[in-house]
């Protein structure tokens, strides 16, 4: 699923965080917008070159583990370092995780070849690249109001794309030859949550759009 606004920001309540941690958020921030570009150029130049079916050859190793490596996130929000709620964050990396490990690691067959996998990555990718960037420069005092705008506005589109294309993964994964029974209905009771799991996190994230957009720059 497609993160919510609070993630990696860091804990603000009526002072600013000391010097050492947010150089420290800064640099998170600064190197994981770099990994997802680098995940959104290598998707956007395979497709062409490749077609689909060969994408994960190029660029699925880099986008698993820069994918795993949001488990920080947690950890920031146990240490109380940002102001995400544990339980949503949480919530919001395994629910990648579940899709790089458990569906597309595990059954690479009936998944990596689909278009599915080509425009998940690439909501993800574009998603985390203005998400990421936002924070750096949210640290540093002074966010670009065309960020600000990006931010708030570019999940309208890609949220639906990212959780159409997780969607359809689990799915392929779910009827493929390579699943037992029990299995299949693990899957198909994952996809029985995620829908409606969706819908509550899109709503909440509209909800945070009119709260930052009624500010103003």
């Amino acid at each position: 699923m497609d993160q919510l606004p609070t993630q990696s920001r860091p804990q603000l309540p009526r002072s600013r965080p000391p010097p050492l941690q947010t150089q420290y958020l800064i640099l998170y921030n600064l190197v994981s917008a770099i990994a997802w570009a680098s995940v959104l150029g290598r998707v956007l130049l395979l497709v062409p070159l490749v077609d689909f079916e060969n994408v994960h050859g190029g660029v699925g190793q880099f986008a698993k583990w820069t994918q795993t490596a949001a488990v920080l996130e947690i950890v920031h929000s146990a240490l109380g370092i940002v102001r995400s709620p544990l339980l949503t964050t949480v919530m919001q990396v395994f629910s990648r995780l579940l899709l790089i490990w458990p569906i597309v690691h595990l059954h690479p067959a009936p998944t990596t070849p689909s278009p599915f996998y080509s425009s998940m990555l690439l909501a993800w990718s574009v998603t985390e690249v203005i998400r990421y960037s936002y924070f750096v420069f949210n640290l540093r005092g002074s966010v670009p109001g065309f960020l600000t705008w990006l931010r708030y506005n570019t999940f309208y589109v890609l949220y639906p794309l990212g959780i159409t294309s997780e969607v359809a993964l689990v799915w392929k994964a779910s009827v493929s030859t390579e699943v037992g029974e029990l299995e299949k209905w693990i899957l198909w009771g994952i996809l029985g949550v995620y829908v409606p799991g969706s819908y509550v996190l899109y709503s909440h994230m509209m909800a945070q759009r009119r709260k930052v957009m009624r500010k103003g720059p």
